[in-house]
Order: structure tokens, then sequence, then C-alpha cells
């Protein structure tokens, strides 16, 4: 796949997984779904299809140390370094220039470092129609729509408009964005047949993007072209940092995809899951005879529907349901099932409280 390069983005914080996910390890370098942490499976999936040489992570300079040592393979000059996270949009901007200087021809591949799929060759095979999309129409944005299997809340949607090609894989024009909806707003997606999640996952000409961030984000563009001016300097670095703290903090989504002139989605669907929460983990994992996913020294009298998980020391439960507990060895964590999308209400109240060393 000439002129294809994948970008992982890996700043993120993860605050829905605290207390294992802190700032030190965030979500993404935790093994939530297996034996590999999910940036290591995310970049997995990626080598597949591409060599290694094409494949570029974007992180934050806070975490460039643990992501060195997870991907320990790959080339420095992959590794892109944010001064700080300013959402995704000042992020695949980022990469974008990078791309666009290394090769004007340049295809990305975006996708979060953070999410679960397992159905890798059916995701490959999307991926390749995608690519092959970009290539046909050059001033589109593609993005891949999952199909819905139930009515989410949690998730943006996508609405599919005329249809653009039907072989190898579904794709359509975007007709419109819709906003994470109420239970009501999202069985009437769900059921209309005319909505995707948004995966997130995004494939279109690096100078395509640089081109829509110039005419929708002008500000942000102007910055870019300050820190593609610096690559191959010494003060790139101090450049890119001073560009950061100017830029407003901003979603791809908002800046661009809602506004964009062509937008495309092509159908997505090989076992996705953002892996969004621990009830999300508890879903995905592996379990006994009660319904109860334990990981770690744990002992377990009367319990049913509950995702349990030790770091070092015993933790003995009894004649509880459908709990998540995370017992790490300076936190605990203890909440019902359906309300653990809640915990990044403790790491906002422990940013209030100055509790730092637990962040």
């Amino acid at each position: 796949m000439e002129n294809i390069y994948a970008v992982i983005m890996a700043g993120g914080v993860g605050t829905r997984f605290w207390p294992k996910s802190r700032k030190a390890i965030p979500k993404q370098y935790l093994n939530l779904a297996g034996r590999q942490s999910m940036i290591q499976m995310s970049v997995g999936r990626v080598q597949e299809i591409l060599p290694d040489e094409n494949i570029y992570v974007v992180s934050t300079r806070d975490q460039e140390s643990i992501l060195t040592s997870q991907l320990d393979w790959l080339p420095k000059s992959n590794i892109i370094v944010e001064p700080f996270g300013k959402n995704t949009a000042p992020c695949i901007g980022l990469a974008a220039i990078h791309l666009a200087k290394k090769n004007p021809d340049a295809i990305m591949i975006i996708m979060p470092a953070d999410h679960l799929i397992s159905e890798i060759q059916q995701f490959i095979l999307t991926l390749k129609a995608g690519v092959d999309l970009v290539q046909k129409n050059q001033d589109a944005l593609v993005t891949l729509g999952i199909n819905p299997t139930f009515p989410a809340t949690g998730y943006g949607y996508i609405q599919k408009g005329a249809p653009m090609q039907s072989e190898p894989i579904m794709a359509y024009q975007v007709r419109a964005f819709a906003e994470k909806p109420t239970l009501d707003v999202a069985e009437k997606f769900y059921h209309s047949g005319e909505f995707y999640w948004n995966s997130g996952i995004f494939i279109w000409r690096a100078d395509t993007i640089l081109a829509y961030l110039e005419n929708l984000m002008p500000d942000l563009y102007q910055g870019l072209c300050q820190i593609a001016a610096a690559i191959g300097r010494s003060d790139l670095e101090q450049v890119t940092e001073t560009v950061y703290r100017q830029i407003f903090s901003e979603s791809i989504d908002y800046g661009v995809m809602e506004h964009a002139s062509k937008v495309l989605v092509i159908e997505g669907d090989f076992g996705w899951d953002d892996v969004g929460s621990w009830e999300a983990v508890y879903d995905i994992s592996k379990k006994d005879e009660n319904g109860n996913a334990v990981k770690g020294n744990v002992i377990l009298k009367d319990v049913k529907n509950s995702y349990i998980e030790s770091t070092e020391r015993l933790v003995s439960i009894l004649g509880v349901d459908d709990l998540i507990v995370i017992d790490t060895p300076d936190a605990l964590l203890i909440c019902k099932r359906k309300k653990s999308q809640d915990v990044k209400w403790v790491v906002e109240k422990l940013k209030h409280d100055e509790q730092t060393s637990y962040l």
C-alpha cells in the first residue's frame, strides 16, 4: 500500500478507568482485553498491512516514556509528540503536516489507540476499501461507520445519504452527524437503519485534511504552518509548544467533519468496541458460572454479575451483585456496574481537592 501511513492517536487520559488508568499509565497502555496493552494491539493490527516505518503514533510528552517502552521497536522519528493534549483536531493536524512534508501524496489511516477490534481480517479489508475510496475521491474525507447492534447512548452517530459504492464494502455520502443521543433518539436512529456509530477512525490524504483545516479552522492551520516550517530544526519542540499554548482545544468532528463539503462513510462490521468504561471491560471479559469476571487474588461467595480486579492484595467479596471492584495499591473503586461511566467524576473530584498523587 504505497503512500499509506497509519496514525495512532495515543494521547488520551482514560479518566473512566481510574484507579488503574493514571497520568503515568493511561488506559491505552493497560492490558484490559488480553495479554497486550490496547496500544500494542492497535499497532499490531496495522502491521498486518503496513511496514513499521509507515506506522506513526501521536502522544503527549508526559506519555513518551511509557510509549517508547511498550513500542520499543518503533523508530523515534515515528513518534510525534504533542506538548500536551488539545483534542483530536490539533493531534490530526500535527500528524498531517509531518506526513505531508515527508510525502506529498501521503494517505492517512487515523485511529484511536484504545479501541478493541475482534475481527482483524474484516477490519483490514475495510481499511483497504477505505484507502481505495480515497484514491478515487482525493478531495473526500472518509470515516468508518459501525453498524449499530443496539440503541447506544454513549456514541455519536453518522447518518448515511446516497450510496457511493457497493463493492467490496458499502460506502455512502454522509448526510449528517449526530451527537450522543438520549435513549429515545438512539432507538429511533437504531430502528431507522440510516445511522452508524461514529468510530473515530478516518482515512484521507494529508493535503486534503490540511486544506479543510485552512478553510474551517484557520487559526489552527496557521499554527500548524509555523510548526511545519520548524520541522528539521533544533527549535521544533519549542515552536510546537508555543503554538499549542495559543490554539484552542477542538475535536476533528466539531471542527471539520460536521462542516466539510465532501464526507463519505464506509460501512464497518468488524467487532468494534471502544471499551469506554469498566462495564465495557466486564462485557468483553470471560465470566464464570455466576457471571463474574475476576482478575488477581480474589475470593467470592454469593456474588453474581460482577467485575473484580485486584492488583496485589487479597480481595474477598460476599453476597453482592452487579458491582465493579478495582483494587490498586493506593486506591480502591467500588461502584454499581451501570454507574461505571461516572468514574470520571472521581477524577474531577480529586483534581478539585488537589489530591494529585492519585491522578
